[in-house]
């Protein structure tokens, strides 16, 4: 027996197992502390009967079982992108798609051939541009729009889903004008001369013109739903938790489900305050549904902007805008009631928090209303409540998230591709408090991991990379870039398996590869654990098993 590995079956006990599907000659990485190592796993009922050597388990063979020869490959948990975007993801691929635009000349370009295929007075809508990489890095403005663009109403969402830019037609229909005042937790950019719109609309002042853009049809949007699972799935996330939705975006999920249409495991939260999460507060959770695929327990809350918009709420001015600090969007006072109600209802929060002041904000009113509601009095003692992004703290609020048991939900990308811009928006001194996940880990927080699709990429391995790198994909590492802020390949591995899994109160479900836990594998093409850095790059999805299914990469198709 190797070190480490459990004890071999008994006879006896073999001859109770009828398994149904065996992993053999796999690079097995478990998370299980008692046994980190295996080369083989057995799977009976949707569930992990065996976790050992291949001697043994084909042992547990029958004719019935279906055995899969890994050949070497790795073998991890079943990888949960902890911060995803569903329906996003899925438009992404629908619809105009402004990613590696490198110049503000390769992002008109793209949206000139857009408007050749669109008919006249139809809106034009895409999303992923980011001017951090142009020379200069500055916001497209209406003019640049109306230059290619005269005759459709024009709606552009930028990378981080903070900002958009419109232009003249759009604007006009939303009637915004240079006397049109700033919304709550949103700015109407305008230029510093005539005080006319530039076109670029920060946070809650984008819904001015979204609202008035045509809705896509029930159709349309199943088809997003459906491309955002599919691409997930072949990826090798075997479950995802989806950091917001409207009621109907929750209906649409069910009936999916109902109809048998999606395969991998969903964690939801509900958008809140206002009526959806009212309705879900009177409702109450829904646990396990679908036999273990789908749980709602959550309350979204999205309580400031971005760093790179200038939305992120700061202590201080922007190092490169003292004129601003940036804004909260949801008024602290709102929200105190729902939480205590949340509290006793046994309903997690999540808030997505990005600048210093928006962080220590959420963690005042997190402690007040743990304060109001004492453990005897909530439905759910201990209720890990989030705070999704976590990117800038003050030194001070890092040790707050253990002491209160608050999750911080980080995705690694963002710091790969904030730091590019962050130094100019914070100044060296704040970038210590920035992506901060070795100092959190120290402290005794956990870190659930994800993505934030669309807004990032999406792929684990890139998440893996930039959380044990600390690097550009290019392999950049600059001033400011912390790199003691990395983290071990063990911790990263946690951070897309166990950590989740704890966050959702699944870890006794999820997280390891153990017996009686979900059989849910990420099958990998490189030894992620080993290989070089950059290696970690070029690495693959060979498998995504779910339940004990092969739901992508099946050998046998």
């Amino acid at each position: 027996m190797s070190v480490g590995e459990e004890p071999a079956l008994s006879e006896a006990k073999r001859s109770r197992i009828d398994v149904d599907l065996i992993l053999v000659n796999g690079n097995v990485y478990t998370v299980n502390e008692r046994q980190p190592h295996a080369e083989a796993v057995a799977v009976k009922n949707e569930r992990i009967a065996f976790v050992g050597s291949n001697d043994d388990a084909k042992k547990l063979a029958s004719h019935k079982t279906r055995i899969v020869d890994l050949a070497g490959k790795t073998v991890v948990p079943g990888l949960t992108d902890s911060h995803c975007h569903i329906f996003g993801i899925g438009e992404r691929e629908m619809n105009l798609n402004l990613e590696g635009a490198k110049s503000l000349e390769d992002f008109l370009a793209k949206v000139k051939e857009r408007v050749a295929q669109t008919e006249r007075g139809k809106w034009i809508t895409g999303r992923g541009w980011i001017e951090t990489f142009w020379k200069p890095p500055q916001f497209p403005t209406r003019t640049d729009l109306d230059k290619i663009a005269s005759g459709n109403p024009v709606f552009l969402i930028r990378a981080d889903g903070h900002a958009a830019i419109a232009n003249t037609a759009a604007l006009n229909i939303a009637k915004i004008d240079k006397n049109t005042p700033n919304p709550f937790g949103g700015e109407i950019l305008k230029d510093k001369t005539a005080g006319e719109p530039t076109g670029m609309l920060l946070d809650n002042a984008m819904d001015l013109v979204a609202k008035n853009i045509p809705k896509p049809t029930e159709v349309e949007r199943e088809q997003a739903f459906l491309l955002g699972i599919d691409r997930e799935i072949k990826l090798g996330w075997c479950e995802i938790q989806n950091a917001g939705s409207h009621k109907e975006d929750v209906d649409l999920i069910r009936k999916c489900f109902d109809d048998g249409k999606v395969k991998l495991r969903f964690i939801n939260a509900v958008y809140g305050p206002g009526q959806d999460a009212q309705r879900f507060l009177r409702e109450g959770p829904t646990i396990n549904a679908y036999d273990h695929h789908v749980t709602q327990r959550t309350i979204k809350v999205i309580f400031d902007g971005a760093l790179g918009s200038r939305g992120a709420a700061l202590l201080k001015p922007y190092s490169d805008a003292p004129d601003t600090s940036g804004y909260l969007t949801e008024k602290p006072e709102e929200l105190k009631p729902m939480f205590e109600e949340a509290l006793r209802r046994g309903i997690q929060i999540e808030t997505h928090a990005i600048g210093d002041h928006a962080n220590r904000t959420i963690l005042d009113l997190y402690e007040q209303a743990f304060n109001a509601v004492p453990p005897e009095q909530r439905k759910i003692p201990e209720p890990r409540w989030r705070v999704e992004h976590a990117q800038i703290i003050d030194l001070a609020d890092i040790p707050r998230f253990a002491k209160l048991g608050v999750i911080p939900s980080m995705q690694p990308s963002h710091a790969i591709s904030d730091l590019f811009f962050a130094p100019s928006r914070l100044g060296m001194d704040r970038l210590a408090g920035a992506y901060a996940w070795q100092s959190f880990l120290k402290s005794g927080a956990i870190i659930c991991g994800g993505s934030d699709a669309p807004v990032e990429r999406g792929e684990p391995m890139i998440e893996f990379y930039a959380a044990v790198a600390r690097k550009s994909v290019k392999g950049f590492s600059g001033e400011g870039w912390h790199p003691e802020q990395a983290v071990s390949r063990e911790d990263a591995l946690k951070m897309f398996t166990i950590w989740p899994a704890y966050a959702a109160f699944e870890e006794n479900d999820k997280g390891s590869i153990e017996p009686s836990k979900l059989a849910d594998f990420t099958v990998l093409s490189k030894d992620i654990m080993k290989i070089p850095e950059s290696e970690i790059l070029k690495t693959h999805c060979e498998m995504t098993i779910i339940g004990g299914e092969i739901e992508s990469g099946d050998p046998s198709r």
